[in-house]
C-alpha cells in the first residue's frame, strides 16, 4: 500500500572482540564493583557466563512522599554494599485492558514485567513503584577499571506514559556476550503524571527527562568503574526515549555528556508536548480525589494533598479514565517551559542551538501499524493503510527527515537507516509490516524471546547480527566507524544524495539505498511505501 503525502509539519560477525582487561570471569570479585554511591554487587547471566549484570543501581534518591512532584536529588558519597543482582521495579504505570498488538503478542518481551498480574489487567502494574529511579549494567564478565569500554545508554519507549528496564526485549546479554567489547544500560524514569505532572506551582514539569540527566550525570561520574569510557557514551533511545535523547540533544548542547547519539524512531521533531497553562489535566485528577485547589495561586494545598494519595490509586485512576472512553482524555506528556522543553524546534536548530554529536537516525518502515486502535475482534482484518501510513509520516519519517536536514546544515554526521524486516515470529499479521518498536528486539538480540508465533529464519539471525554490528562500530568510532563498513553519512542539503541502509528484507540482511526513497513524501516530491 502506497499513500502520497505532501511535505508534512550485516553482515553476520562483523563485531571485532575487544579485550576487556581485568581478572578472570570466575573471580568473584569482579561481581562487585565500588562506585562513588556505595559497592554493588552483581550477577554472571546464567545463559551467558561471559557477561555480567547488575540489575538495579540507584541514581538518585528515591522520588517518594514530599519528593513526589520535585526534580531528582542526586545520592550522596557513600561505601554501603548493595545487592544489585535483580531488576529494579517500573515507574508506577498502567497496563491497559484494551488489547494491543504488543499486549496480544508480544507482552512477555515487548511490556515491562507484571508480576503475578496479566498484561491486560487494567490495574497499575504489579511490579511498579515510586521507588524507581534505577538503572541496570551489563559489561563483559572480565571487564575492570582498565578496560575502557565504548557505552551505550538506553532510554525505552512507552509514549511517556510506560516503559521501564525490566522489560525481555531490553536485555543486551546475548550482543555482549558475542562482542566482548562494549557495555549496555538502561534507564528507568519517571513516566506520566508523575514524570510530567504539568501541575501548578511547580518550577519543573518536565521530571522524566530530568531524571534522565541525572542518570547520565551518574553514568559518566561512574562507569569507568564496571570498565566504561566516560568519553565513549552513545545515548540512545527508541520512541519516547529517543524524543527525549534528542531532547536532551537540544536542551544541553554545551555539556551532552553523551559522544553520540542514536535516535531509533523519534526525534524532537516528533511532537508530543503540550503547552496547557491552565493545568487542567492535574486539577481534574486532584479534584477526583477531594484535592480542591485553594490559596493565593491554587497550588501548594492541591500538591501537599495529592502527594499523600497511593501512587496506585492515582495510576488506576488515571488509566481507568482512560480505558473507558472518556472525555476530554487525560494526557501527560512532556511541557514546553523553553528550559528543556522548546515551542520552536526549527529556531533552536536554525541557531545551532544542539549538540553537533555524530547521530543514528532510524525508522521502522510501517512505524503506524503498532500505534493504531487493535482490531481484537478479528486482528486479521487490520486497520486501513492510509491512517497508518498517515500516523508513521507525521510522527516519525518526516521528523527524521527534518532532524536530518536540521544537522546536515550544520555539518554533523547523519547515519540513518530504516528496518524492514518481516519475519514469521514478529509477524503473526500480514497488514502490520515492521510495526514500531519491531527493531528493538533485533539490536539487542532477543527478537527469539518470545515463543510460538513463528519460527526464526536465517535472515532474521543475520539481519540482528547487522544491525549489532552497525550500531557497535558507530559507537565505538562515531566519526569513521560505520564508513568503514560502507555506512556513508546522509547530506540532506541534497535531496537526491544519500544513502540509508535497509535492514531485513528482499532476502538480504543489509542493502544500500537511495535516502530520497524514504524522504521524497516529506518533500511532496512522490509517494511512500510501508512494504519495501
Amino acid at each position: 500500500m502506497k499513500l502520497q503525502l505532501l511535505s508534512l509539519v550485516f553482515y553476520t560477525n562483523l563485531i571485532i572482540p575487544g579485550h576487556a582487561h581485568g581478572h578472570n570471569a570466575d573471580d568473584s570479585s569482579q561481581l562487585t564493583v565500588k562506585t562513588l554511591t556505595g559497592a554493588y554487587t552483581g550477577v554472571l547471566d546464567p545463559t551467558f557466563p561471559k557477561t555480567r549484570r547488575f540489575g538495579s543501581i540507584p541514581f538518585a534518591e528515591p522520588p517518594i512522599q514530599a519528593r513526589r512532584w520535585l526534580p531528582p536529588q542526586k545520592l550522596s558519597p557513600s561505601t554501603e554494599q548493595h545487592d544489585a543482582s535483580e531488576l529494579p521495579p517500573s515507574c508506577p504505570q498502567f497496563l491497559s485492558s484494551v488489547p494491543s498488538l504488543l499486549s496480544t503478542y508480544f507482552a512477555e518481551g515487548a511490556l515491562i514485567n507484571n508480576g503475578d498480574q496479566n498484561h491486560t489487567s487494567g490495574l497499575v502494574g504489579a511490579a511498579t513503584s515510586e521507588d524507581c529511579l534505577y538503572l541496570a549494567v551489563w559489561t563483559p564478565a572480565n571487564a575492570s577499571s582498565h578496560s575502557k569500554l565504548p557505552v551505550l545508554v538506553f532510554l525505552p519507549g512507552g509514549g511517556f506514559s510506560a516503559g521501564g528496564v525490566d522489560s525481555g526485549y531490553y536485555n543486551p546479554a546475548s550482543w555482549i556476550e558475542r562482542s566482548q567489547s562494549h557495555i549496555v544500560i538502561t534507564v528507568n524514569y519517571r513516566v506520566n503524571i508523575f514524570g510530567f505532572p504539568n501541575a501548578p506551582g511547580l518550577s519543573d514539569q518536565n521530571l522524566g527527562i530530568l531524571d534522565q540527566r541525572m542518570a547520565l550525570e551518574w553514568v559518566r561520574d561512574n562507569v569507568a568503574a564496571f570498565g566504561g569510557d566516560s568519553d565513549k557514551i552513545t545515548q540512545w533511545g527508541q520512541s519516547a526515549g529517543s524524543m527525549s535523547t534528542d531532547i536532551h540533544a537540544h536542551a544541553f548542547p554545551e555539556d551532552p555528556i553523551a559522544s553520540a547519539y542514536f535516535l531509533m524512531s523519534g526525534t524532537a521533531f516528533s511532537g508530543s508536548a503540550v503547552a496547557d497553562t491552565t493545568f487542567s489535566n492535574f486539577t481534574f485528577v486532584a479534584q477526583h480525589f477531594g484535592c480542591e485547589p485553594s490559596g493565593r495561586n491554587g497550588s501548594t494545598s492541591a500538591l501537599d494533598c495529592l502527594r499523600k494519595v497511593p501512587f496506585e490509586n492515582i495510576t488506576n485512576f488515571i488509566g481507568q479514565y482512560g480505558d473507558s472512553g472518556s472525555t476530554p482524555a487525560l494526557s501527560f506528556l512532556p511541557v514546553v517551559d523553553d528550559r528543556i522543553i522548546f515551542s520552536d524546534y526549527y529556531a533552536r536548530a536554525n541557531a545551532g542551538k544542539v549538540a553537533r554529536l555524530p547521530v543514528i537516525l532510524s525508522n521502522t518502515a510501517n512505524e503506524g501499524s503498532s500505534l493504531v486502535p487493535f482490531p481484537a475482534n478479528d486482528p486479521s482484518s487490520g486497520f486501513p493503510q492510509e491512517v497508518i501510513l498517515g500516523i508513521a509520516l507525521a510522527g516519525f519519517v518526516c521528523p527524521t527527515y527534518s532532524s536530518t536536514l536540521e544537522r546536515s546544515n550544520l555539518s554533523v554526521p547523519v547515519y540513518r537507516y530504516q528496518y524492514a524486516g518481516v519475519f514469521p515470529n514478529l509477524n503473526p499479521l500480514g497488514w502490520t509490516g515492521a510495526w514500531h518498536g519491531e527493531d528493538i528486539s533485533l539490536v539487542f538480540g532477543t527478537y527469539d524471546l518470545v515463543k510460538g508465533v513463528g519460527e526464526v529464519p536465517q535472515l532474521e539471525v543475520e539481519t540482528s547480527r547487522a544491525m549489532q554490528d552497525h550500531v557497535h562500530a558507530f559507537m565505538r568510532d562515531p566519526l569513521r566507524g560505520p564508513q568503514k563498513l560502507g555506512w556513508q553519512a546522509v547530506d540532506a542539503r541534497n535531496s537526491r544524495n544519500g544513502t540509508l541502509i535497509r535492514f531485513g528484507t528482499g532476502g538480504k540482511a543489509i542493502q544500500y539505498v537511495n535516502s530520497f526513497e524514504v524522504d521524497r513524501v516529506c518533500q511532496g516530491l512522490g509517494e511512500y511505501d510501508a512494504f519495501p
